[in-house]
């Protein structure tokens, strides 16, 4: 992290302020989220941050979302918007040790001009430069169509970990108890990535928004039938800010040696950070009154306003939390032991 530029925020009390929230952050980090290590783990994540790119969000919050984002490895992120200048005020924080490979935007109404984002340590991970955006064949196209927003494939290494990393965005659509065009987007990509796994023989690890509300319901169904699985560690984490919705997912389809576990529930962890506890506490709506438009704040009650602000800061931050996963790379062990079986 470079934190030189926070001394470019002229008003002292916001300068201030940023700094004792980071300091606050920063230790909630380090007490929820393991420790970065130099080969025998890999830190993974994936956070929708909303409309990342718009002129709502200041200088503060790109402090906080670096400062989240630097304790990972390699971290996917949704709702990019075109012009990727979030990326671009983002970068020079995180330090040159870090990188990104995007897509260009999706075009259309349901595709947002978005974009989707990878962001990597380069000291820790690998990209192997292969990437492109998945088209479906006729077979699983949904309704004649390709996805609303295209999902995003990039093949890394970490460690002994060899693996395409794919990111998704998948519709919304209309609310109601299943919508067939966001069930058929799940179904396509788990069954598209699940038959290129068998022919490649290779790992698909399958992570983003999926707009999953619960782990019991049909969206996740079609996402473990379709071939992908996902550890009980990271569904036990609602990723919304109300703690109530399973919208994100990491999902795994893996071709590893017996003996090479890529996560084990009782030792590894997972969790979705919720940064509400350090930056943009719901008890903190008075400090950012003045940013406030002015049609939710004259004449309405403390009450109304306090509403308004638990939306405010979605823009500021997001409405998701990140949701990450630890695992280990380093099978040199297993590796060695299957060494001493060879040849007999």
């Amino acid at each position: 992290m470079i934190y030189t530029s926070i001394k470019k925020v002229r008003n002292q009390e916001e300068r201030k302020r940023i700094v004792e929230r980071l300091l606050m952050l920063r230790k909630q980090l380090d007490k929820e989220i393991p420790g970065k290590t130099a080969s025998s783990s890999f830190l993974l994540a994936t956070w929708n941050i909303r409309e990342f790119g718009s002129q709502k969000r200041k200088i503060e919050d790109y402090f906080y979302i670096a400062e989240i984002i630097s304790r990972f490895d390699l971290i996917a992120i949704q709702e990019v918007l075109g012009n990727k200048k979030a990326l671009d005020k983002l970068m020079p924080i995180l330090g040159r040790s870090w990188d990104y490979i995007a897509t260009d935007a999706t075009e259309g109404t349901a595709g947002g001009s978005e974009c989707m984002a990878f962001l990597y340590d380069k000291s820790k991970v690998t990209f192997k430069n292969v990437a492109g955006e998945i088209v479906l064949p006729p077979k699983l196209l949904i309704n004649g169509l390709q996805f609303a927003r295209t999902p995003f494939s990039v093949l890394f290494q970490v460690g002994w970990f060899k693996f395409y990393l794919t990111t998704v965005h998948i519709l919304f659509g209309k609310s109601t108890k299943v919508n067939p065009q966001r069930l058929k987007e799940i179904e396509s990509i788990a069954k598209f990535l699940t038959k290129r796994q068998k022919k490649e023989q290779t790992n698909y690890v399958l992570l983003g928004d999926f707009n999953v509300p619960s782990v019991d319901d049909d969206y996740m169904k079609a996402l473990e039938s379709g071939g992908f699985e996902i550890p009980n560690a990271i569904k036990e984490h609602p990723t919304d800010l109300g703690g109530t919705k399973h919208y994100d997912q990491i999902a795994f389809n893996l071709k590893l040696n017996k003996t090479m576990t890529l996560f084990k529930e009782k030792i590894q962890k997972a969790g979705a950070f919720n940064f509400t506890k350090s930056v943009y506490k719901p008890d903190d709506w008075k400090i950012y009154m003045p940013d406030f438009d002015k049609k939710y704040v004259e004449g309405k009650s403390d009450d109304d306003i306090q509403k308004y602000y638990l939306k405010y800061r979605t823009f500021r931050m997001s409405d998701h939390l990140p949701l990450w996963v630890e695992l280990n790379v380093d099978f040199s062990e297993q590796y060695l032991e299957e060494l001493l079986e060879y040849g007999k």
